[in-house]
């Protein structure tokens, strides 16, 4: 532990040459590490005002929104601005055929008008603190797991109202002690209709040019007495919060300064090529499942405005993985990102293989991984499989039928659709009893019996399959820590930043075109005409409400048009994000906010994996749209008039 630490401060020490668009940093390290690319980027922050624990600083006003996404505190009063893809099932939550928020869109226009969102908290980071020096003498897991609980339980009783973790990074190589602060009082105050909000559907997703005014709005509420976190009173009050960002209307221009800070959620920059390889076959299991359920929804949804608001969600959640990781595959394919590991990790082998310490400590690592990636492929498949096909239908769950959101009728489609598939996929010698034929499906949706012995039956071939994908995971686990100390090592003096695991990020790089192929070039940003010239009425993915249509032939754009007269709707940066970045705040060279990050683009679907600087690129909504459809569509003024301009 004490090399693999020396290690890592040579090699980050000495990575201040760093790509200015690549990397997902963490924040404790931006002077030591950053600051210099920073500047030289157009930055003109410190490291101290984007993260200080002993003031207010950027960090203060970007929360962890839900379980998977990022959100950005924009007024002294608890207002908080997000994607809409992000707010969706919580809105959908609240919708009802009579009430259809999700399809109409939301203004409150007073604070009365706010709606309650049970189950939703939003996440503060307090602090990150590096701990490793703690475990150094820690020799076995359960060690590890001692030592994480004495500190995390010292830690949460210093810091009342505050949650304590211990997260590893570079496969467990280093430990933080993270505090946060969790609110669970949080109201639904705005959104737009989804034809707005997921404009362009599933058939714009990944993609660029882009037209999706991505957001929606909520607000933190505090205990009255101390602004701290309190479960839903109507007699708490709006969070007074440490620090809420300022809004600039001035626009970007190529080459301008561009940082997002988020949640990204999880890379794979530091794994094998074998571990790569089975990522993919495993996701090709995934695709093929989902885009049977996914035909059958649609088809239904397409039919029934009431069951289209009830698969909204379900179908929004399946399809944005399904898309990704068929683009992933192809930019796999397109790329040789397989092809390209295996190179990198033969000349690994070689500079391990040249010195006998090197050997000692990362010899195998590689060797190690693929033996236990081969040894639990067969189990994940098996596994992969019932999950996607039978464990997902809904008539097994025995809290289905009190859910508003479950339709048998629909469910039995897609019950024997999935049915259908899995014994289409399915080794003889790893098939479930259970047929798709009318009379089975009969038994299944009338007896509940049936219901309860096939979910038995499930759980029993996961139970057969999950303790030899435990212990090869903890084979791999043991092997990339070796592997990814190794590369430390090897690498120094070369950029070196974790994978992301959910913990607050920034990465800076710049507004910019890129070209995907040759005779192909993309501009950095969109406008309303290509609104207009997407629109489609016959096409529930492309159509436009009449008011958005009226104000953009108008060009009534107001204090939200560009200099050159129109509106923005979308632009690219090409900073470093993945799933968990959504939402995030796209901030210029002084912190003001200028748009939210909601996507990548379909060329660099393999950039979980390496990142390619002339591909890579951030899709963002430009804040002048999100406050137009505030102001000029939903008449939200109240909303506008509590934010604060940059001058």
């Amino acid at each position: 532990m004490k090399k693999i630490l020396s290690i890592l401060a040579l090699t980050i020490g000495l990575s201040l040459t760093a790509s200015a668009d690549e990397g997902m940093w963490l924040l404790p390290l931006l002077q030591k590490f950053n600051s210099e690319a920073m500047r030289n980027l157009g930055c003109r922050l410190t490291a101290d005002d984007i993260y200080s624990i002993n003031h207010s600083s950027l960090k203060d006003a970007i929360v962890q929104f839900g379980g998977g996404c990022t959100g950005e505190i924009i007024s002294g009063e608890g207002l908080l601005v997000t994607n809409h893809h992000c707010g969706y099932s919580s809105i959908q939550r609240l919708s009802s055929p009579e009430h259809n928020y999700l399809e109409d869109g939301y203004w409150a226009l007073n604070r009365e008008m706010e709606i309650p969102v049970p189950g939703l908290s939003v996440t503060f980071l307090e602090s990150m603190q590096d701990v490793t020096a703690a475990f150094k003498n820690c020799k076995t897991d359960e060690e590890i797991d001692a030592k994480r609980e004495e500190l995390t339980k010292k830690a949460g009783a210093d810091n009342p109202h505050c949650r304590a973790i211990i997260t590893g990074f570079y496969n467990e190589n280093v430990y933080y002690l993270i505090l946060y602060k969790v609110y669970r009082d949080v109201r639904f105050v705005a959104a737009p209709p989804a034809s707005m909000g997921k404009f362009g559907g599933e058939t714009d997703n990944w993609m660029w040019p882009r037209h999706t005014c991505d957001f929606s709005m909520f607000r933190v509420y505090a205990d009255p007495e101390n602004n701290e976190p309190a479960e839903y009173d109507q007699a708490n009050v709006p969070l007074k919060p440490v620090r809420s960002l300022k809004v600039s209307l001035k626009g970007v221009q190529t080459g301008d300064y561009a940082m997002v800070m988020g949640y990204p959620g999880r890379t794979q920059r530091f794994q094998t090529a074998e571990q790569l390889q089975n990522m993919v076959d495993v996701n090709r299991i995934r695709i093929d499942a989902r885009t049977v359920r996914q035909n059958v929804m649609w088809e239904e949804m397409e039919k029934d405005p009431a069951v289209r608001l009830q698969y909204a969600n379900k179908y929004a959640g399946s399809a944005n993985g399904w898309k990704k990781w068929q683009g992933e595959e192809l930019a796999f394919g397109n790329l040789k990102i397989i092809e390209r590991e295996k190179a990198k990790e033969a000349e690994f082998t070689k500079w391990v293989d040249a010195r006998k310490k090197r050997q000692e400590a990362y010899g195998g690592s590689i060797e190690q991984i693929a033996e236990a990636v081969q040894g639990s492929a067969h189990d994940m498949e098996v596994l992969t499989l019932l999950t996607e096909t039978l464990a997902n239908i809904e008539r097994l769950d025995p809290r289905s039928a009190g859910d508003k959101d479950y339709n048998p009728a629909v469910d039995r489609k897609i019950a024997k659709a999935m049915i259908g598939h899995y014994l289409s996929r399915v080794a003889p010698a790893d098939r479930i009893d259970v047929s798709d034929s009318e009379e089975y499906l009969d038994k299944l949706y009338s007896d509940t019996t049936e219901a309860s012995a096939l979910r038995d039956r499930i759980m029993g071939k996961l139970m057969a399959v999950v303790p030899g994908v435990r212990a090869n995971q903890e084979q791999i686990a043991e092997g990339s820590k070796r592997f990814t100390a190794g590369l430390l090592e090897w690498e120094k003096g070369k950029p070196s930043y974790p994978d992301a695991n959910f913990t607050m990020r920034l990465t800076y790089g710049s507004v910019l075109p890129y070209s995907p192929k040759d005779g192909v070039s993309y501009w950095y940003y969109t406008t309303t005409n290509g609104l207009l010239e997407k629109e489609d009425p016959t096409n529930y993915e492309f159509r436009l409400p009449a008011r958005v249509k009226e104000l953009a032939l108008a060009k009534d754009f107001g204090q939200y048009a560009d200099k050159d007269g129109s509106l923005h709707t979308c632009f690219l940066t090409n900073n470093d994000i993945t799933g968990g970045n959504s939402g995030s705040p796209v901030l210029d060279a002084d912190g003001n906010l200028i748009g939210l990050a909601f996507d990548g683009n379909w060329e660099s679907m393999s950039s979980d994996v390496m990142f390619e600087p002339d591909l890579q690129r951030c899709i963002c909504v430009d804040i002048r749209y999100v406050l137009w459809m505030v102001d000029k569509f939903g008449g939200a003024t109240n909303l506008v008039n509590e934010l604060s301009f940059a001058k």
